[in-house]
């Protein structure tokens, strides 16, 4: 059976350039989606199950990056190769997390082992399925753990720097008529809901108009770590990790009695908890 490909790229010229360099590479392969933002290339996954992702980082609206989080939380993910004008420095993040890249502009050289790479892990699957252990990481092909990491780090390097000491130390969250003052200190953890932020603290819950992503630009991420696309957690406040059916992960809280759901994307956070 032919491998399927799948290429996301803003930029037409160079989405067109991936494609004939790949059909030149990789003659057996079929490109069945070539689209041109994340909404897009999430939707052509869920369409078409491809066995590879091409994803470059930056899209508007929808990255790259964000991308690739939703597709860590399907059944059956396809591999994921970042297109990328990332420097040296970030590279190395891909390196240590043994994802491919490819670079912009695509070098065949690069390319050339990256299809190497991906056709070996492709083949290792297949030796796992005939040998009926398809559940394996290796029957599954993407290692989760590590593409979690990798898009941590690279959202760290995507965040504006923060000097320590300047972090957001209050939340003011507007309750009935009055402004309420919330130390971050007492933050337990914030939830995003529709066009507001539930900030949940050891006092109370209130709501704030703002998105996740600008608050946590705020934050000290030593501290408030995200563990789904919708939650970020005070780490301080976090009592135990616990195993739950299907492998998820759930956190035990010390101030409130409700439990957290951990994305499979950030299960790597808590494995030595």
């Amino acid at each position: 059976m032919s491998p399927t490909l799948l290429i996301a790229d803003d930029e037409p010229l160079l989405a067109r350039v991936l494609e004939s360099e790949l059909k030149a590479l990789w003659p057996e392969a079929q490109i069945v989606a070539v689209v041109h933002d994340g909404v897009a290339a999430l939707e052509a996954t869920r369409d078409q199950q491809p066995d590879v992702a091409f994803l470059d980082i930056r899209m508007p609206g929808m990255s790259g990056m964000d991308v690739a989080r939703e597709l860590i939380e399907f059944d059956r993910p396809p591999l994921v190769v970042f297109v990328t004008a990332y420097d040296q420095f970030a590279l190395e993040a891909f390196e240590r997390a043994a994802v491919d890249y490819v670079l912009k502009p695509v070098q065949h050289e690069r390319l050339e082992a990256t299809v190497g790479r991906l056709k070996a892990r492709m083949a290792a699957r297949i030796e796992a399925e005939e040998e009926g252990d398809a559940d394996s990481d290796i029957g599954t092909m993407v290692d989760t753990d590590r593409l979690g990491q990798l898009l941590q780090r690279l959202e760290m390097l995507e965040r504006p720097a923060q000097a320590r000491g300047q972090y957001l130390r209050f939340i003011k969250a507007l309750v009935g008529q009055e402004v309420r003052i919330i130390p971050v200190d007492e933050v337990v953890y914030l939830e995003a809901t529709d066009k507001y932020v539930n900030v949940v603290s050891s006092n109370g819950e209130a709501l704030i108009r703002t998105s996740l992503r600008e608050l946590m630009q705020q934050l000290d991420p030593d501290r408030f770590w995200q563990i789904h696309r919708g939650t970020v957690v005070n780490i301080d406040c976090v009592a135990s990790a616990a195993t739950q059916s299907l492998g998820r992960l759930s956190l035990k809280l010390r101030n409130r009695p409700e439990s957290l759901a951990v994305a499979r994307q950030y299960a790597h956070l808590f494995k030595q908890m």
